[in-house]
């Protein structure tokens, strides 16, 4: 469950992302009002998410995969240029991450409250 709710915390963010974009600036309301939402949703779900998952992986995992499906979308829908060293370089993000992932435990206890 815990990795099913931080792929919707990606998925949220990229969307709160997107619409920050298109707000141009909040400036534009539908697309505003979608952004703040979809940031909040997206916090809950990595919020409940680190309960199992370890804080380094979780957080990673997070901002990584959602870095590259920004740039993903940069490209394929604002048509942002893309570069070989931009590639390059998004795919070091992702090495990273799962070389963080591979080296951590997947589980760890619970902090008493």
């Amino acid at each position: 469950m815990a990795w099913f709710l931080l792929a919707c915390a990606i998925v949220f963010e990229v969307t709160g992302t997107v619409a920050l974009k298109l707000s141009e600036g909040l400036s534009r309301l539908a697309p505003s009002l979608v952004m703040v939402p979809a940031y909040g949703i997206s916090f809950a779900c990595l919020a409940f998410a680190v309960k199992t998952i370890p804080i380094s992986v979780a957080y990673a995992i997070w901002a990584a995969v959602g870095t590259a499906l920004i740039a993903a979308v940069g490209i394929a829908w604002f048509r942002e240029p893309v570069t070989a060293a931009k590639l390059v370089f998004l795919g070091l993000i992702v090495i990273g991450v799962v070389g963080l992932h591979l080296s951590s435990d997947t589980i760890t206890p619970r902090v008493p409250d």
